[in-house]
């Protein structure tokens, strides 16, 4: 099981860079891209809540369930 974080897909359709998100969210620019390169262990309820306003998106918008040897979406 893996869950997969479609971070980097929602910023390019935003058109928004991972320094705005972080200053509009209150995050560091280090934990941001912790998160978007899917090495992140946990996730706050208040971080995705942050996120998922700035960006517009649901939660599912922003991660993914992937079974073991399937390709995130």
């Amino acid at each position: 099981m893996t869950i997969a974080v479609h971070l980097d897909r929602l910023l390019v359709e935003r058109k928004m860079s991972l320094t705005e998100l972080s200053e509009r969210v209150g995050i560091t620019i280090a934990n941001l891209s912790i998160l978007k390169t899917g090495k992140a262990r946990a996730i706050r309820f208040s971080t995705l809540e942050a996120i998922c306003r700035e960006l517009d998106c649901q939660p599912g918008d922003l991660l993914e369930y992937v079974e073991d040897g399937e390709q995130p979406s």
